[in-house]
């Protein structure tokens, strides 16, 4: 597999996690209470740094050739 095609791999899996961290708070907030809702958003929060790490290096790599 080429270095174009991993990166557009790691860059849906850093995609993927934004999306979840985005219904993860929703969840959280809206329909959670308690140690659950904590639980679930703090999940969440990690999946949005997580995501983050992942496109700022994808994005800071540079184009491949």
């Amino acid at each position: 597999m080429s270095q174009s095609m991993m990166n557009m791999w790691i860059s849906f899996v850093g995609m993927a996690l934004l999306l979840l961290s985005i219904g993860l708070i929703v969840l959280s907030r809206n329909k959670l209470k308690g140690w659950l809702a904590g639980i679930v958003s703090v999940l969440a929060y990690l999946c949005l740094m997580l995501g983050g790490i992942i496109i700022l290096y994808i994005v800071f790599s540079g184009p491949t050739s």
